[in-house]
């Protein structure tokens, strides 16, 4: 799988170290940065980019992950989720088909953040589910919203 990466500079060597690790899983990392202080730079790069689909999925970082989050779903088609424990990375794609997740590198530890990442890159949304009227709903508002 193809994976954006990005951060603000509070999150440089975290993001080092999960990209480090993703790529031993045998996924191709894209860089988009981590100079920027403004996080919201970065984070729609990442987002205009997996939206695109040049990217399959992207993972976002800086202090709190908050900030990457609220940026990176602005961009039309991009669906961001902030994840702080395992069974919200696996929730993000199952539940939500999040293509982006977030993470804060001030309050996560690493050994967490892989298991998350594990478990985030470890499943695919199925359309047949129970969840996809309640994520279409968000998916007709957006086309909505950008047509007025």
């Amino acid at each position: 799988m193809k994976i954006a990466f990005g951060c603000d500079p509070n999150a440089t060597a975290f993001k080092a170290t999960i990209m480090e690790y993703v790529k031993a899983k045998g996924h191709e990392c894209v860089d988009y940065g981590s100079d920027d202080p403004i996080y919201a730079n970065v984070a729609i790069k990442v987002a205009e980019e997996v939206a695109a689909g040049v990217c399959e999925r992207g993972m976002l970082f800086c202090g709190t992950g908050i900030g990457v989050c609220i940026a990176a779903n602005k961009v039309p088609g991009a669906y961001a989720a902030l994840v702080n424990n395992v069974y919200q990375a696996q929730r993000a794609q199952l539940s939500n088909s999040a293509n982006i997740i977030t993470m804060g590198a001030q309050v996560t530890g690493i050994e967490v953040a892989k298991m998350m990442v594990d478990e985030y890159l470890g499943c695919t949304f199925d359309p047949q589910s129970r969840s996809l009227p309640k994520i279409q709903r968000i998916y007709d508002y957006e086309k909505e919203a950008t047509q007025k």
